[in-house]
């Protein structure tokens, strides 16, 4: 019996070690090394200090910028400590007026614009920090962007094409836009 209890003992600090310490370290290191971007959270710096992760949505507000789409995360936007989707249905009041809104204020910071809008401005992504918007939502933005900044819009939109991701290996997911690229782009003309 003893040596039972010994064996499963040494076992379980052998196991322990193993799969706590010497594994965690390894995958680490490898990650470190082979993908150092990603491992360190794909950080944005500006002025060399980190300016966000292009992961993450970030909120921009000011006009100047490209805003992305609402954060489901609250009280914070953009916390991905409390990262979830807004669990409204379709049908549910909530949502529908939460849209109404959201149009309200796209409206408001650009009056002139009688595109439709589109949905991925109004709507929060499933984790509620998706960094990205649909091409179709950089376009509707640009002529406020452009104004705000005092530059031409096919200058604009010259840079959103710039930034807009195509699918991965040509059929998978959709084309996007990382607005925290895109805005530092802009910042950095």
């Amino acid at each position: 019996m003893g040596t039972l209890i010994r064996n499963a003992i040494v076992m379980l600090l052998l196991m322990t070690a193993l799969t706590g310490v010497v594994y965690p370290l390894a995958v680490t290191g490898l990650a470190q090394v082979l993908f150092p971007s990603q491992a360190n959270g794909s950080l944005t710096v500006k002025d060399g200090q980190p300016a966000g992760s292009v992961l993450i949505g970030q909120p921009f507000s000011d006009p100047k910028y490209f805003w992305g789409r609402p954060s489901a995360t609250m009280p914070q936007p953009g916390n991905g400590l409390s990262s979830t989707g807004s669990n409204l249905g379709p049908t549910n009041p909530a949502l529908t007026d939460a849209v109404r809104q959201r149009i309200a204020a796209l409206r408001a910071a650009d009056p002139g614009n009688a595109a439709p809008v589109p949905v991925d401005l109004v709507t929060a992504s499933g984790s509620g920090l998706d960094p990205d918007i649909s091409p179709a939502a950089a376009a509707y933005q640009v002529p406020r962007v452009a104004r705000v900044r005092g530059l031409g819009e096919a200058q604009v939109r010259a840079m959103v094409a710039a930034a807009t991701t195509g699918r991965q290996f040509g059929i998978l997911g959709e084309p996007r836009v990382n607005v925290l690229r895109l805005n530092m782009a802009l910042d950095g003309r």
